[in-house]
């Protein structure tokens, strides 16, 4: 992948946030046309397309310039559109409780095949070719739509065989969950419910204090290998030597964040649940964040950043993704799908515009140092901690009014 500057990364960071608007809005639509097993199918069709359209490219002789910059966008896009739609269908299968119980389960899943694909990729590209390999992820996505076929029939079919609830419920559970959803926008959802608001200016400050964290990550990184050139007798070519050197960096901080990630969805995450429920669960990134800034603020090494960095990541991909599928669990079907993929794409490219751009004035303007940086972060982590606050507050407060309703 091609490393781009802070303001490079933020120009395309807008122009996904910008191509989201239309997107969510078209998603808005098509699932207010058709049933969610279609919903599924069509969205993932279309990024199967997009992987085959790559290709085709390729053979075309596209320079690799703006392959790198087209396909950087869509990655961007792809990444999170995906991940959203999927928990989306989780939050719509399961009940609250359920949910509680399953999500942590799914998670050791999805982190484990982080840490197993990472590694797969580099033989299968170094077997088949880069964009060989953009197929064969075409077809592991056409696999994904008959897994989710199955899934959904199976729940479907279970919910009506289960003797132990009214008939009645069971049928119009049924016809509920084939139905289209109901019309309306998702920006329009997210801002007339303080809840959705709130997660949503959540998830735009985690982005903003992660991204930076990783732009004091890979300064750190970029440091430390231009001083084992100067300490180094044996260098012959500076820009090989260095690119390398970054790059063992960033494959052994890859390494050590995936198997953290796993070791914490293995042997914590799914007790921190059932000790402090999701309201309590979601304060614990934050924390973990403000420690990890509060000592690099004071020494930005090589040592304090990585291991301060490798926990907020392996938090974030392990525990903080649980709680944030689980807090859709109290909404309703249009906010699981509509809100939620308006909230998992918009706001999280929002909030690497908004680092892109604090990066480019900070380095250019204030000349601030990484320290200075991670003082930053330590400011917006508390604004992060009084937004897990309120969506506490609201989080009590609906789910009360589920119970409420659900006894009447």
């Amino acid at each position: 992948m091609t490393k781009y500057s802070a303001e490079s990364k933020a120009y395309l960071y807008a122009a996904m946030a910008v191509l989201f608007i239309f997107f969510n809005s078209w998603f808005s639509r098509l699932s207010s046309k058709v049933p969610r097993q279609k919903l599924i199918t069509v969205v993932t069709l279309f990024f199967i397309s997009n992987l085959m359209l790559f290709y085709v490219l390729n053979l075309a002789g596209t320079p690799m310039s703006v392959m790198g910059i087209v396909f950087f966008i869509w990655l961007g896009m792809f990444n999170v559109m995906i991940v959203a739609q999927f928990w989306a269908f989780a939050n719509d299968l399961y009940t609250e409780e359920a949910g509680k119980r399953l999500f942590p389960m799914i998670m050791v899943g999805q982190n484990i095949g982080a840490l197993l694909g990472s590694t797969i990729t580099f033989i299968f590209v170094e077997a088949l070719g880069l964009y060989q390999t953009m197929l064969l992820s075409g077809g592991i996505l056409g696999i994904c739509i008959y897994l989710t076929y199955l899934i959904h029939k199976r729940e479907i079919e279970s919910s009506v065989a289960n003797k132990e609830k009214v008939v009645s419920k069971n049928e119009s559970l049924k016809k509920e969950q084939k139905k289209p959803l109901k019309k309306g926008e998702g920006f329009r959802l997210v801002l007339k419910s303080r809840y959705l608001l709130y997660i949503a200016l959540l998830i735009l400050v985690l982005n903003l204090v992660n991204t930076t964290g990783e732009y004091i990550r890979d300064h750190v990184f970029i440091r430390t290998a231009d001083e084992a050139i100067q300490s180094s007798t044996e260098v012959v070519d500076i820009e090989v030597f260095k690119s390398e050197y970054i790059a063992k960096l960033e494959s052994g901080f890859n390494w050590l964040v995936n198997s953290l990630a796993v070791a914490i969805q293995l042997l914590l995450v799914s007790r921190i649940f059932k000790w402090f429920g999701v309201r309590g669960a979601i304060l614990i990134l934050p924390l973990v964040a403000l420690g990890g800034y509060f000592f690099i603020a004071f020494g930005a090494s090589l040592v304090v950043v990585r291991w301060a960095k490798a926990f907020e990541n392996s938090t974030d991909y392990s525990l903080m993704n649980a709680c944030r599928a689980a807090l859709y669990l109290i909404t309703s079907r249009e906010e699981k799908y509509k809100a939620k993929a308006v909230i998992d794409t918009f706001f999280v490219r929002a909030g690497d515009v908004l680092t892109g751009l604090f990066v480019f004035v900070g380095t250019t303007y204030w000349a601030f140092t990484v320290e200075r940086f991670a003082k930053f972060n330590m400011v917006v982590v508390v604004i992060w901690i009084l937004l897990c606050i309120l969506i506490i507050r609201e989080h009590r407060r609906t789910s009360l009014q589920r119970s409420s309703q659900m006894v009447v």
